[in-house]
């Protein structure tokens, strides 16, 4: 059957005419600009950014998005701009607004441009690259050294059409991104990139525009100590929804398969636009502006169905391989830091949270101003449904040794148990769970146990606020889900030092000291259903014990509430 559509002018946000609302093809995979206009797909106006990047007054401008958020075919798209090609921007807020001139682009994508295995491959890849792009213009790059081809195929280009150069480099940090497991790589590549983006500097006179992205920012002391002038607008809130949907764009630019989806899912438009959100919305640089997973929308409106797409895309096995042997907070609970915490990455001295942030698995939260020194703080946590649940259970198939379905099923078993106050079943499934766990990964540290069990919690649904402090005292964690709430208390003891009745004295000992603190006393107000988990880890032995705490209504009252 033929579907119905609703034609507008555009598809654009900004445009000024009257809107359209019209069932186009979907990008999925598309991210040429030109072949996105030509062959009439979906396109979320995103020009108004480029005519604020084109117009200001700096020219050296560096993004940093995660894997698959569009920051390719904004390129492709600034590079269309500036080639003066105006009719694949009929319809859209640039159109009218700029003089459409012609200049010269060199346009480097690092994912396809060849090899850099090895520091002679990366030098190798760069040379054809600026030969391919000299003999497409007709020139000649001189010179024996990769800087002084690179400074010269700028020059010549300039000097051949009279106009100013522009530089668009996507992927800028890749060849160093791709070996930070291999240090005398990355180090080697880094510095060949260091002396190459170097001539972006001393080429001033004869650039007109340059853009570079990637997914991490290496930290501007290491690739980037050559431009000083380099505006990195990653945290710029004027530039915050320049990649990703916002709520407004996604209502106008899919209205029809919003409909089909709901048609799909038998649900209606508030519980299925609330479902959107939840699952693939929430990421943030300034806090404020919330934008959809592009990838993931895409890909939800492709298929009628809801389900983790970018992440099922791979998660970093060097990201996994880091977060194997640190402390997995930043995962568990927001964290509040300043800029310098999180918006770039040290390759010499790899930080958990950066990593964590700029590849997308943390977002800003929300920001707030220190009075003193005026400066903003921000509070990064895990951005929506699709990242929490799928990244916690790689994380959690990965450190437990147990394959994605024995974790699933895990998962469903040890959620009714705890609820249920089944002792004797979370207890075993606790001992499945961490007797999987290969040897490298179990470092016998009481963080790092009291990390990977909140990190089982977490993903049983619970909501997890870890050392929450107390009047009485610091609670290990406090767990919430509906109108149950779980009070954990863990306890550890090193090998060297477990006796036979270690676990049952450990266990004790936590139980004691949730009653003796009395952790759960704000929670006893009748509208929550209490239960008490104490854990102990003794050596390679594990177990627990579980009780249930009536309300505070029905304290001291027989059956019936009588």
């Amino acid at each position: 059957m033929k579907k119905t559509v609703k034609k507008t002018k555009g598809n654009s946000l900004q445009g000024k005419g009257k809107s359209e609302v019209i069932t186009k093809q979907l990008p999925i995979g598309i991210q040429s600009f030109r072949k996105l206009r030509e062959n009439g797909c979906v396109y979320v106006d995103k020009t108004h950014h480029i005519l604020d990047l084109m117009s200001s007054g700096g020219n050296v401008y560096f993004l940093s998005r995660p894997r698959r958020f569009g920051k390719s075919l904004l390129i492709s798209a600034i590079e269309e701009a500036f080639l003066g090609n105006k009719s694949l921007f009929e319809g859209l807020y640039i159109y009218d607004k700029i003089e459409w001139i012609n200049h010269p682009v060199i346009r480097l994508d690092f994912d396809g441009a060849g090899s850099y295995n090895t520091p002679q491959a990366l030098i190798n890849s760069l040379n054809e690259f600026i030969d391919q792009t000299a003999i497409k213009h007709e020139i000649i790059a001189d010179g024996l050294e990769l800087p002084l081809r690179f400074q010269s195929l700028i020059m010549k280009l300039h000097k051949k059409y009279n106009r100013q150069v522009v530089v668009l480099i996507d992927e800028c940090d890749k060849p160093v991104i791709d070996h930070l497991d291999n240090p005398a790589t990355a180090s080697a590549n880094r510095n060949i990139l260091r002396s190459f983006y170097q001539v972006l500097k001393a080429s001033g006179e004869h650039l007109r525009f340059v853009f570079l992205t990637d997914v991490l920012k290496i930290s501007e002391a290491s690739v980037f100590s050559g431009l000083n002038h380099l505006n990195d607008i990653t945290l710029d809130t004027r530039y915050s929804t320049i990649c990703g949907f916002t709520q407004e764009e996604l209502e106008l630019n899919f209205d029809n398969r919003i409909s089909d989806l709901m048609a799909a899912r038998k649900i209606k438009k508030l519980a299925v636009m609330t479902q959107i959100k939840q699952t693939y919305s929430g990421y943030s640089w300034d806090g404020v502006s919330m934008v959809y997973n592009p990838f993931s929308t895409l890909m939800l409106f492709d298929k009628n169905k809801f389900d983790t797409y970018w992440s099922a895309t791979g998660t970093s096995s060097f990201l996994i391989k880091l977060l194997n042997n640190t402390d997995l907070s930043p995962v568990l609970k927001p964290v509040t830091t300043g800029a310098m915490g999180f918006n770039s990455v040290d390759p010499d001295a790899i930080d958990t949270l950066p990593l964590l942030f700029q590849t997308g698995y943390l977002t800003v939260k929300t920001t707030k101003t220190n009075r003193i020194s005026m400066m903003e703080n921000y509070t990064l946590g895990i951005p929506n449904m699709e990242i929490h649940d799928a990244f916690l259970s790689d994380l959690l198939t990965k450190y437990s040794g147990c394959s994605a379905g024995q974790t699933g099923s895990l998962k469903n078993k040890m959620q009714e148990q705890l609820l249920e106050c089944d002792e004797e079943g979370f207890r075993q499934s606790m001992r499945q769970m961490f007797a999987n766990i290969p040897c490298q990964f179990n470092i016998p540290r009481e963080t790092w146990y009291h990390s990977l069990l909140l990190l089982w919690i977490k993903l049983l649904g619970f909501e997890v606020q870890s050392e929450i402090v107390a009047i009485a005292g610091s609670i290990n964690a406090i767990c919430k889900w509906d109108d149950y709430v779980v009070i954990a208390e863990l306890k550890y003891l090193a090998q060297e030092e477990v006796a036979d009745d270690s676990i049952p004295k450990l266990l004790d000992n936590a139980m004691a000291q949730i009653h003796e603190h009395r952790y759960y006393d704000s929670y006893l107000d009748g509208t929550n259903k209490v239960n008490l988990l104490a854990v102990a880890f003794a050596g390679k032995e594990t177990g627990c014990k579980i009780e249930s705490i009536a309300p505070a209504f029905t304290i001291g009252m027989g059956e019936g509430g009588e």
